[in-house]
């Protein structure tokens, strides 16, 4: 039986982490599941937008430490590390655009997947922390990268040594969260966003994600990431449906192709 709960809201795919004893923690078989159930959603044609949440009141409580014995074995932690690799490059990268939804706490790992999503909706009494270091580890799920994209390098840093926990509120301040919501309205919130994304050019919208996933690091990088994408998009039939759409003073219905 799968710990991650699926559902269509439209062209938007609701993924709910569903271990609500363990927070949602991440164990082997979460991993699992939403690895798999990420996939389905960006294979799935009719899928536009996906929405990220956690049931029980709580989005995720990080790794499974009950599970982290296991990983003293250097072939199982590789093993673990990956399936948790998998699932954030497709948060991050891949071509859909993902909200998370988030309630309650949202520690270690789930902060990191908070923070690889597109758009974070949180309520104002949600708790977040990059709290690793507190168990003797370094952050992983990609935490360095994705929080510091989010609210910069030094602040980052700081965060991940000390290790400590933050609210909703204090997060929104600092670039982590995007719209707050009231406690238990995370969800509804979301959903509005995901709708307007899950509206827009799927093949730029996969493009726009590509683009900042690879973080480009100098000025000459961005330029040529653009010579590669751009002549693309703009021989789209996406593109081509806009222009008409503007001279026509309509809104565009967009295809994907």
């Amino acid at each position: 039986m799968s710990v991650v709960r699926s559902e269509r809201r439209g062209a938007v795919a609701v993924l709910t982490l569903d271990l609500p004893e363990k927070r949602n923690a991440l164990s082997t078989q979460m991993r699992l599941d939403l690895g798999a159930a990420l996939d389905a959603a960006i294979l799935d044609k009719d899928v536009r937008a996906i929405v990220l949440t956690g049931g029980g009141g709580h989005f995720c409580a990080g790794g499974d430490i009950s599970e982290m014995t296991l990983s003293a074995d250097p072939v199982v932690a590789v093993y673990r590390l990956r399936l948790l690799h998998h699932c954030i490059r497709v948060i991050h990268g891949g071509q859909k655009p993902v909200v998370a939804a988030v309630e309650g706490a949202a520690a270690g790992a789930g902060t990191a997947l908070a923070a690889a999503c597109d758009h974070v909706v949180a309520a104002r009494n949600a708790r977040f922390s990059a709290s690793f270091v507190n168990i003797g580890l370094a952050p992983d799920s990609g935490l360095q990268f994705t929080l510091a994209q989010r609210i910069g390098a030094g602040r980052a840093r700081r965060l991940a040594l000390e290790g400590t926990t933050f609210d909703a509120v204090e997060a929104h301040a600092m670039g982590l969260v995007d719209t707050l919501a009231e406690p238990g309205g995370a969800l509804d919130a979301a959903l509005p966003v995901a709708e307007r994304l899950a509206a827009k050019a799927p093949l730029a919208v996969a493009a726009i994600k590509s683009a900042f996933a690879q973080g480009a690091a100098s000025l000459d990088e961005a330029l040529a990431l653009e010579l590669d994408l751009q002549p693309r998009l703009l021989g789209s039939a996406d593109h081509a449906e806009a222009r008409e759409a503007f001279f026509a003073k309509r809104t565009p219905v967009f295809s994907g192709r």
